[in-house]
């Protein structure tokens, strides 16, 4: 695997080092029966030589919204707990069981530091309600509704829709949904504009300029924000790609706020 230059917790990822399995088994075996500065020693480096898998483990939860610095960290101490735990006499590479240590430690610290609490119970009615989803797609040979759902678990309808939603991961406004190479989608492009005309207008002062867009720009920049339609709905009704209409959009604010 290959790091870009990156820096994280003041560290350049590019520069960090790796240790060959001969390695870590002899500082694993200094850490256990050395004198005591060769044990610090031996644990230093054998903690400096697995900062990539590390790195490695935390980007499995990029998309989570977290600071990168604060899962490194948190990783790190996975790290530092399968280095201070390892039995040498493991026939395991240190990796086997390093990287579900630290994989431990970021979970436990996401589940500990989410703001939203979801209860066991309502995890358990949305587990169930997955599978009879599943159960009833293959028996109905379509995607079953949330009312057919809900009736084979015998649940109100809001209870179940509640609790399909309390196990879905949040999703950053700016996580890309497609590009074509120039400009990118993102997910905030998905969601309408519920102002209205004068309210968008009187807030960023644009008169002036939108009277310079050409017509195209005009009915796209309407469309948008004083209707409220997203991109894809601004795209079929225009008769056009939504990768333009994302194009077309960006000239034109950027003329209005020049």
């Amino acid at each position: 695997m290959q790091f870009n230059k990156v820096e994280i917790c003041g560290v350049n990822t590019s520069e960090l080092i790796v240790l060959s399995e001969k390695e870590k088994k002899e500082l694993l075996k200094t850490i256990n029966n050395g004198t005591p500065k060769e044990r610090k020693l031996a644990r230093e480096r054998m903690i400096n030589g697995n900062l990539r898998l590390v790195l490695s483990v935390i980007q499995r939860f990029q998309n989570r919204g977290e600071n990168p610095d604060d899962l490194f960290q948190v990783g790190v101490i996975g790290l530092i707990k399968a280095i201070d735990n390892f039995d040498c006499n493991l026939d395991v590479r240190f990796s086997t069981y390093g990287v579900p240590m630290i994989i431990g430690e970021v979970r436990r610290y996401l589940r500990d530091n989410n703001a939203v609490r979801v209860s066991r119970s309502m995890r358990d009615t949305a587990y169930h309600a997955m599978q009879v989803k599943e159960q009833l797609t293959n028996e109905l040979n379509r995607e079953p509704t949330v009312e057919e759902i809900a009736e084979k678990l015998s649940l109100p309808k809001h209870t179940v829709v509640l609790a399909l939603e309390s196990i879905v991961d949040p999703v950053s406004l700016y996580e890309p949904l497609f590009t074509d190479g120039n400009d990118t989608i993102y997910v905030m492009d998905q969601i309408g504009d519920s102002c209205d005309d004068s309210d968008w207008i009187d807030e960023i002062s644009i008169r002036d300029n939108i009277r310079d867009l050409s017509e195209r720009e005009k009915r796209i920049i309407g469309l948008r924000f004083f209707k409220g339609k997203t991109q894809m709905e601004v795209a079929e009704e225009i008769g056009i790609s939504q990768a333009q209409v994302s194009r077309i959009e960006k000239a034109a604010l950027r003329h209005i706020k020049s």
